[in-house]
């Protein structure tokens, strides 16, 4: 089962604040550890090369029977704090034990003189390369285990003939106060990590909350609740989210209730042709000669208006769906102003200006033509001049201007809309649907198609030339 938005949110935020907390308390650890042993080291250093030049340089005093070995036995004796061996070898090699040269054997052989502080008279063999190197002018240094299981820091030096100085510091309080500085740190890092992930939880439920009320208000709008709106708040992508949702339940609102409309508008058009038909259907059965002959006339009347409603019903089904069929040719469009003025304002005052020849589909362009002058004819008044303009080289202008009173204020937001018909129109057999088709026509062509006032009322048809 895949985990929730919440436990996905909590637990990558929870493997973010981990990570860092690990990488930025072993970045410390190893920057607090390199400093304190260096530190350690060069102090260590610093004190080693002080007592060497002290002992290169300890005075002797004959007459006390000492030489120059016994000089830096006592001079080492007097400081405190530090854990050192010596060893002369009067020109020989003593024996080594397993790498290292035995203290106990040292001592026992004639002519090696070996003399350590008390903490290190338990040394099982110092490293027989770090005597030698010293042995040969060099200034080793080795980390041993060679007290107890305690780890020290060992340089060793020549401060005379054949004479090697090797002192030892304990590594012992810096491992731990190392340790300490690691379990300081693990414990910062497991703090880091508990508020990382009580931090995780709030901002899952911060994010899942207002995903959890679109979600909420997306059934609900599935519902058939289309008013229904959540509040933004902020400006991050979730209010850009309850911003989108609340434009598509607005959109998705007035889609349905033009769907309604359209339906019930539809519903409305077609009961008045098919109760006419009823009708006249019903009266043909009339002994009287004249009335089966006005039955006849009122059902061919009301057949042709459902047969150009259902048409257009159908032309707007295939704009709605994107199937409209389009043919484009080039058009003479003078020659099919002139015969859409007579197919629709056949004996109307019509004049027709201008030619131009335009790339089109002829039956759409027909239609618009059509729609145009039938309206400038029955809801206008003549006369009407049609003017075409080609003067631009990229547009094609087709002017239809009637002498009439223009369109009602109140209808030109919503002149193009479907089923919208003025008072004059009402009583009228047309569908309210011609201008809605004879838009889509011209938005098909990439045209456009507008109204506007003057003497009467006038349409533009735009259509763009290649």
């Amino acid at each position: 089962m895949r985990p929730g938005l919440r436990t996905r949110i909590t637990v990558v935020i929870v493997l973010i604040a981990i990570t860092a907390a690990a990488g930025m308390g072993f970045a410390a650890y190893r920057l607090q550890a390199g400093t304190i042993e260096g530190r350690f080291t060069t102090a260590a250093n610093t004190g080693f090369t002080s007592d060497v030049a002290q002992a290169r340089a300890v005075r002797i005093d004959p007459s006390r029977g000492m030489n120059h070995f016994d000089a830096v036995v006592e001079y080492m004796r007097g400081r405190r704090g530090i854990d050192w061996g010596l060893y002369e070898f009067a020109n020989i090699d003593p024996p080594r034990t397993n790498g290292s040269y035995s203290v106990d054997d040292m001592t026992a052989l004639s002519g090696v003189h070996a003399s350590v502080s008390a903490p290190l008279s338990r040394v099982a063999g110092v490293p027989a390369e770090l005597i030698d190197n010293a042995r040969r002018g060099g200034t080793p240094s080795a980390v041993l285990d060679v007290v107890a299981g305690a780890p020290v820091l060992a340089f060793a030096a020549a401060v005379g003939h054949d004479t090697v100085l090797v002192e030892f510091y304990d590594l012992g309080p810096m491992r731990l106060e190392l340790a300490n500085l690691q379990r300081d740190l693990t414990l910062i890092a497991l703090a880091v990590a508990t508020v990382g992930v009580l931090a995780a939880v709030l901002a899952a439920s911060g994010i899942q909350r207002p995903v959890r009320r679109v979600a909420a208000a997306a059934r609900r709008l599935g519902q058939g609740e289309l008013d229904i709106r959540l509040p933004v708040r902020g400006r991050d992508e979730l209010a850009d989210l309850t911003r989108s949702f609340n434009t598509m339940a607005g959109r998705l609102g007035e889609s349905i209730e033009q769907q309604r409309r359209f339906i019930a508008d539809v519903t409305h058009d077609l009961r008045t042709p098919v109760t006419a038909m009823v009708a006249a259907v019903d009266s043909l059965e009339d002994a009287d000669p004249e009335a089966r002959s006005r039955s006849a006339r009122l059902l061919g009347t009301q057949t042709r208006r459902l047969a150009r409603l259902v048409e257009d019903l159908l032309e707007i089904s295939r704009f709605d769906a994107g199937v409209a069929d389009f043919r484009p040719e080039p058009v003479d469009l003078r020659a099919l102003l002139l015969d859409a003025v007579e197919a629709s304002a056949g004996g109307a005052d019509v004049e027709v200006t201008g030619d131009a020849t335009v790339t089109a589909d002829p039956r759409r362009l027909h239609t618009i033509a059509c729609n145009l002058l039938a309206n400038a004819v029955r809801h206008g008044a003549e006369p009407v001049t049609v003017t075409i303009d080609a003067t631009r080289l990229d547009l094609v202008t087709v002017r239809f201007a009637d002498s009439g009173p223009g369109v009602p204020a109140d209808l030109m937001p919503i002149l193009f809309d479907r089923f919208v018909r003025g008072e004059r129109s009402r009583t009228a057999a047309g569908s309210g649907l011609g201008l809605a088709i004879a838009r889509e026509n011209a938005l098909v062509h990439g045209g456009q198609l507008d109204v506007q006032n003057e003497a009467g009322a006038v349409f533009t048809l735009s259509l763009p030339r290649p």
